[in-house]
């Protein structure tokens, strides 16, 4: 039975792995479509208030703060704020002042380089030989489609630092969410950063005066799909993968989203798509691949270690596992 059960495991983690991609390109490609006739800031704000006000609504209901302690909820409030009011604030203005979907989402894809070269040692993370050598190819692979995609764009070359501040973003509230002890259930997390976000978007609106929606029917569609899908799917993903994986494995992900939202971009948007692209995605694939493979064996080798060290303080250990793998 327990072998049946690491099966479905590890399924059940290719599965959610593979939907944390598809959710996460989304998010771009509705910034993208939402924000052709409407400011950043307008979207941003319906995308996260009605979600907002339905998450604490069920997290009150279930009972799910219960327990939790006001330090862990302040820990969360900082992590919110970066990982997601200022990665999705700076991804929607990266994209609307005309930088492609997939430039922006590569530029996001350098994420597992810059974690494992500053983040990774000061969390106490090995990154592996092979992982480095995934993460060099990967980058390639992120350097040839931006290469590619540059000359479509009609923004200045300074602009491209606002996709850069969102991987900041999302390094700083990872970096935070791993320094911090007690994790909370993911749907406090989610509650408690999808709020944050909703509190700082409406005051920067009604600042700027991009509070009142349009009444146009694309807008609200637009504003669903980014609440249910790179909002609750994709964040909510994001944080459970981090808990399952670790950090190296889930960012190498990242890789996929970028050369998958790329091809969306240039089948949904007219987006270029070149033999350079290409030739950046499968590098980009191959990369992760590499990572993955590496990050598989050594939870192999640790499984295996823990095991065996079980066995030897304890003879009925081996009793005990025999028993569960026939049960």
């Amino acid at each position: 039975m327990s072998k049946q059960i690491g099966i479905l495991s590890g399924l059940l983690t290719v599965g959610a792995s593979a939907a944390f991609v598809l959710t996460w390109s989304s998010g771009f490609l509705v910034a993208a479509i939402g924000t052709v006739d409407v400011a950043p800031t307008t979207l941003l704000v319906w995308r996260f208030v009605p979600i907002a006000l339905v998450l604490l609504a069920v997290t009150f209901a279930t009972g799910a703060f219960r327990g939790v302690r006001r330090d862990d909820i302040q820990s969360q409030v900082i992590i919110g704020f970066f990982a997601q009011f200022g990665y999705c604030a700076c991804v929607y203005g990266s994209i609307a002042i005309g930088i492609t979907t997939g430039t922006t989402a590569l530029i996001d894809a350098v994420q597992p380089l810059v974690v494992a070269t500053l983040v990774g040692p000061l969390l106490g993370l090995r990154v592996r030989g092979a992982q480095w050598i995934g993460l060099g190819v990967g980058a390639v692979g992120v350097v040839l489609v931006v290469q590619s995609q540059i000359g479509g764009s009609d923004a200045a070359p300074i602009a491209y630092l606002l996709p850069a501040l969102a991987m900041v973003c999302l390094i700083a509230g990872t970096f935070v969410e791993r320094r911090t002890q007690n994790q909370p259930p993911v749907l406090v997390t989610l509650t408690v950063h999808v709020t944050v976000t909703a509190v700082v978007l409406t005051a920067i609106a009604v600042a700027t005066g991009t509070l009142v929606p349009p009444a146009s029917v694309s807008f609200w569609v637009a504003t669903a799909v980014a609440a249910l899908s790179p909002t609750l799917a994709a964040y909510g993903l994001y944080w459970w993968l981090l808990r399952r994986i670790g950090v190296t494995a889930l960012n190498a992900l990242l890789f996929l989203v970028a050369p998958t939202t790329a091809l969306a971009g240039s089948v949904l948007l007219g987006e270029p798509l070149t033999l350079l692209t290409l030739a950046g995605f499968v590098l980009c694939g191959a990369g992760v691949a590499v990572v993955l493979v590496s990050e598989a064996r050594a939870a192999r080798f640790r499984r295996a270690t823990d095991d065996s060290g079980a066995h030897a303080t304890n003879p009925h250990a081996s009793n005990r596992q025999a028993l569960s793998f026939h049960s």
